[in-house]
C-alpha cells in the first residue's frame, strides 16, 4: 500500500473535478495516524467532492506532528464518469505537487492502492496507444476468412477448405483420418460390437449374441444359453379347453374342476319365483331383504355402536352418541320409552339440531320422543324430533 506523509502544518492532501458533476459528486474517505514524541493517534475524515472546486481530503497535521495517511478512496457516484486530479499541496511555497488524475467509470472507486471497478476488481491499462486503420485475415492453419468493412466496423467472417472430420494439433486444424484418429462405422446393419483392435465392426449372431427364435411360440433358455420355443405341458402349463372352474390337478397342471367334488354348486332358487323379480327373499331366515321395515332393537349400554346403524333402538335412560365412530350416511333412531325425558350426550366433534346452526353438547329427548341421528361424517351429525 503507497503511503503519504503531511510533516508540516501547511501540507494537506486536496482533490478537484475536471468539470460540473451530472447529477451526485464523487464521495471519499480518508483515514490517517497522527505521530508525536509523546503518542499515536488515529483520525479520518470523509466527504463529498464538489466540482471544480478544491476539495481538503487530509488537512494538515498540527505543530511538532507526522501525519502518516493510512489511505484514500474516492467513489464515482455520479451517472457518468468523471475525472478527478488528486493532489499533495503545500501552502508555504504555493506548491502542488499531483499525485494522480483519474477517470472514474460509474462506481469506479480510486484508492491509494488502484483503481477497483463497481465488483471489486482491480483496473489495469495498457500502455503505448496506436490506431487501427484496417484489419485482414490470413489465411493459415487450415483457417482463412474475409472481412466486410475492414476501415471502419470490421466483421470477421472464418471458413476453411478442409472437409471432413476434423482435427487439431494445437496450432491447426486439418482432416482427421479414419482408422486412425477415430473409429470409422462399419457398412450394413447388422448388430455392432468391439473387435480387438479397438474398431467397431458386425456382430455374429449366435457367436456374439443371442439370435431370435423364428415363429410366436413362449420361449425358453436352452442348455447352450440361446433362446427356443418352449414346448405346452414340458415347458409350462397349457390351458385347459373350456369354460368350467378349473384346479391344479395332481401332475401340476391346471383341469376344469367338478361340481359337488371340488367345489359346491348352487342349488335352488333364491326365493319365489325363480325367475324374475323376488317377492319372497329373507336375509336372515325372517326379515325379508329390502327396506320393508326397520329393526326394533335395545341398548344395554346406552353408547351408540355401529351394529345400531339403521335400527331403532327403544331406551329407557340416556344415551351417549361417540366420535369418530360411524360413517357418512348411517341413521340411527332413539326412542324414549319412558315417562320422563332422558338426556343424549353428544360426544361427537360437532351435533346440531335439525334446523338450527348451533353445536350442542346434550340434548334433551321428551318423553315417548322420537330422535332421527343422520351422521353426515364420523364427527358430524344432525338431529331431528322431539330434542331441545
Amino acid at each position: 500500500m503507497s503511503t503519504l506523509v503531511l510533516d508540516a502544518t501547511t501540507k494537506t492532501i486536496t482533490a478537484v473535478m475536471s468539470g460540473a458533476a451530472a447529477t451526485n459528486n464523487p464521495e471519499f474517505t480518508a483515514a490517517w495516524a497522527d505521530s508525536t514524541s509523546a503518542s499515536l493517534t488515529e483520525g479520518a475524515s470523509d466527504g463529498a467532492l464538489n466540482g471544480t472546486s478544491l476539495v481538503t481530503l487530509v488537512a494538515a497535521p498540527a505543530a511538532s506532528t507526522r501525519r502518516v495517511i493510512k489511505w484514500i478512496t474516492i467513489q464515482n457516484k455520479d451517472t457518468a464518469p468523471v475525472t478527478v486530479t488528486i493532489s499533495y499541496a503545500n501552502s508555504s511555497g504555493s506548491t502542488s505537487r499531483q499525485i494522480a488524475k483519474v477517470t472514474l467509470a460509474v462506481n469506479d472507486t480510486w484508492t491509494t492502492d488502484g483503481t477497483f471497478d463497481s465488483t471489486g476488481n482491480l483496473k489495469t491499462s495498457a500502455s503505448g496507444s496506436g490506431t487501427v486503420t484496417t484489419v485482414s485475415v490470413v489465411s493459415a492453419n487450415g483457417l482463412a476468412g474475409t472481412v466486410a468493412t475492414a476501415t471502419t466496423t470490421p466483421a470477421i467472417t472464418l471458413s476453411t477448405s478442409i472437409t471432413g472430420v476434423l482435427k487439431g494439433n494445437g496450432t491447426a486444424i486439418s482432416t482427421a483420418t479414419a482408422g486412425t484418429d477415430y473409429l470409422a462405422p462399419p457398412s450394413g446393419t447388422a448388430i455392432l460390437k468391439a473387435n480387438s483392435g479397438g474398431a467397431l465392426a458386425n456382430a455374429t449372431a449366435g457367436t456374439d449374441y443371442l439370435a431370435p427364435p423364428s415363429g410366436t411360440a413362449i420361449l425358453k433358455a436352452n442348455s447352450g444359453g440361446a433362446l427356443a420355443n418352449a414346448t405346452a405341458g414340458t415347458d409350462y402349463l397349457a390351458p385347459p379347453s373350456g369354460t368350467s372352474i378349473l384346479k391344479a390337478n395332481s401332475g401340476g397342471a391346471l383341469a376344469n374342476a367338478t361340481a359337488g367334488t371340488d367345489y359346491v354348486a348352487p342349488s335352488g332358487a333364491l326365493g319365489t319365483p325363480s325367475s324374475g323379480t323376488l317377492s319372497s327373499c329373507t336375509v336372515d331366515g325372517t326379515n325379508p331383504v329390502g327396506f320393508r321395515n326397520v329393526p326394533i332393537s335395545s341398548n344395554a349400554t346406552n353408547t351408540l355402536v355401529v351394529g345400531d346403524v339403521g335400527k331403532v333402538l327403544s331406551v329407557t335412560a340416556g344415551q351417549t352418541v361417540p366420535n369418530s365412530t360411524f360413517a357418512a350416511g348411517d341413521v340411527v333412531v332413539i326412542f324414549n320409552n319412558s315417562a320422563s325425558s332422558i338426556t343424549l350426550t353428544m360426544s361427537i366433534t360437532t351435533a346440531y339440531i335439525a334446523g338450527t346452526d348451533t353445536d350442542k353438547g346434550t340434548m334433551t329427548l321428551a318423553t315417548r320422543g322420537v330422535a332421527t341421528i343422520l351422521f353426515l361424517s364420523g364427527t358430524v351429525c344432525v338431529v331431528s324430533g322431539n330434542v331441545s
